[in-house]
């Protein structure tokens, strides 16, 4: 199973989720890549068989900057990923009400929309209750890689 994993983040707490799940479904002994030119071109040539998305969320409900260009792309071009099996990590902050933790409400829209399929529930991390997220995420990435393997 190749899982690739796309981040974005504006101060770097995505990016750390990011690379626990890496480490995670590493040893898990998946193979995994992390997309670090974040265009639907570089996704593709990867040739994923699952995604995994950790993002945060910025302003009011928005994707942040890095994610911006691919989710466009995706969404202008709409490749089918038909079964693929994908996860979404969001990191927000439940203070922001209505857009607490939107940029992963979004993604996890727009890869339903490319029928992709979602094998473990969207994970909201919200930063008014953690100070490690990446620690707080290993059990939903544990019940990601056992669905990914199942």
């Amino acid at each position: 199973m190749h899982l690739v994993i796309l981040s974005g983040t504006v101060f770097g707490t995505a990016d750390l989720v990011a690379d626990e799940a890496q480490a995670l479904c590493e040893a898990a002994g998946l193979r995994v890549s992390r997309l670090r030119l974040l265009n639907l071109d570089a996704l593709l040539a990867l040739q994923p068989e699952a995604l995994l998305v950790c993002t945060s969320t910025t302003g009011m409900g928005e994707l942040p900057e890095p994610l911006v260009p691919l989710f466009h792309e995706m969404r202008d071009r709409f490749p089918l990923l038909t079964a693929m099996p994908f996860g979404v990590i969001a990191l927000g902050d439940a203070a922001y009400g209505d857009t607490f933790c939107q940029a992963g409400e979004e993604f996890r829209e727009l890869l339903l929309e490319l029928q992709a399929r979602e094998v473990e529930p969207l994970l909201r991390l919200d930063a008014s209750e953690t100070v490690t997220p990446e620690t707080d995420a290993e059990p939903w990435v544990g019940r990601f890689i056992a669905a990914l393997k199942a």
